[in-house]
Parts: structure tokens; C-alpha cells; sequence
């Protein structure tokens, strides 16, 4: 499984700032956008949310702006689990301008798995932990 595809758009002229570029909430909402992906490709849905009463609660976000991005620009995300334990997942997102390959931002985040009812962190069911050691990257 591994790299996978998990958002796809474009700036709007509305994304971007004073300065002519995207404004950086809007890299953070497209993250965000490819987490939702990411972990509806690893069981963890709303569905499942909801039926388990679980949720994600993000802990750490580390971003890095490389490239600007201007309105009409293209945009592809591509995730990987960088690492999966107990009731905790890190996973990374790389955004790239789809017509040049240059990438414009990365991040990882690590997220934890949480009881929604007692507010404490859960572990992870063994078929979600496995689904993402196979998107490790060896």
C-alpha cells in the first residue's frame, strides 16, 4: 500500500494572502483533508467512529513550507503511516504542485486514538494496526 494518493484540487484565488500565495491555513485544511482519506483507508471512518465510539484527537502537527503555491496552481497529496503503536499513529502528508513535481509543503502529524466516552486514549483494533504497518515505508 504504502505512498497513496489522498487529495487532489487547486487554489482558488480566495486561498491565497497579501502576498499573492496561498495563505497557510489553507495547506493545514488541505492536510486535513488527506487525513480523512488516510484513515477511511485504514478503517477508521465515521462509521466506525461512531459504532465504536471512538475518535482521533491530533496531538503534534510539524509543517514545512517549501514552495509557494499561487492561484490555478494545481495541488496533489500523497500520505503514508510513518508509524503505527498501541493507540498511537504518525503519519505524514507530502504536497506537491501536480505540473511540476516540486513539493510545496510536508507534514507529520501524530494523532491518538481515543475513547470517546471515557476521554482516554484506546488501542487501536488489530485489522486498523495492520492495515497501517502495510502503508510503512520500509
Amino acid at each position: 500500500m504504502n505512498e497513496q494518493i489522498t487529495y487532489q484540487g487547486a487554489v482558488y484565488p480566495w486561498h491565497c494572502d497579501h502576498m499573492g500565495h496561498m495563505n497557510v491555513m489553507w495547506y493545514v485544511g488541505k492536510f486535513d483533508e488527506a487525513t480523512w482519506q488516510l484513515f477511511a483507508r485504514l478503517g477508521i471512518t465515521p462509521k466506525f467512529m461512531s459504532d465504536q465510539q471512538r475518535a482521533m484527537v491530533a496531538v503534534e502537527q510539524h509543517i514545512e513550507y517549501k514552495r509557494e503555491l499561487m492561484a490555478g496552481d494545481i495541488v496533489t497529496v500523497r500520505s503514508t503511516v510513518v508509524e503505527i503503536r498501541d493507540k498511537v499513529l504518525r503519519f505524514s502528508h507530502v504536497m506537491t504542485n501536480s505540473v511540476t513535481g516540486e513539493v510545496a509543503a510536508t507534514t507529520v502529524l501524530t494523532a491518538v486514538h481515543l475513547d470517546a466516552v471515557a476521554r482516554k486514549a484506546a488501542s487501536f483494533p488489530a485489522e486498523i494496526r495492520e492495515r497501517a504497518a502495510a502503508m510503512i515505508v520500509p
